[in-house]
């Protein structure tokens, strides 16, 4: 278990297969992968800042918080900043546990809150781009269910 935040590139099948490693207690492994989209008009890719330390305590805490209402025998979370072209890997989230439905849950939670609280501020182009509404909403499916 545990969250990096790097500049770096992450190969995605060597953390799944580290979180795997010598465990036969692992019923699911549930992961996802965000990917810098080509925006419409060829902006060119996207840029992500962030304050180390206040980052990593955060994006712990989404974890920690997805531990405590899944049984999760693992997890992941892996988030990049800095300048990222279009197809650059920008987030991973992964989710391990006896049954898939808790890694389901658990990855899905993760990658909602990521979304709306983690800080990040990401600038595509030349234009900073605000929280969604979308992302927003879909927060309320997880309180209603705490």
């Amino acid at each position: 278990m545990g969250v990096s935040v790097q500049a770096e590139d992450f190969d995605l099948g060597a953390e799944l297969a580290a979180l795997r490693a010598g465990r036969s207690d692992i019923g699911a492994l549930v992961s996802f992968s965000g990917l810098v989209r080509d925006m419409p008009g060829g902006g060119g890719g996207l840029t992500l800042e962030h304050y180390p330390g206040m980052t990593e305590k955060a994006l712990a805490a989404i974890e920690a918080e997805a531990c405590a209402r899944w049984d999760l025998q693992a997890s992941r979370i892996i988030h990049r900043y800095g300048a990222l072209a279009p197809g650059a890997q920008i987030v991973m989230v992964a989710a391990a546990s006896r049954h898939r439905h808790a890694a389901f849950e658990a990855a899905s939670y993760m990658m909602d809150y990521l979304k709306s609280r983690a800080p990040f501020w990401k600038k595509e182009g030349a234009s900073w781009v605000d929280a969604r509404e979308a992302d927003e909403a879909a927060l309320a499916r997880w309180r209603r269910e705490a």
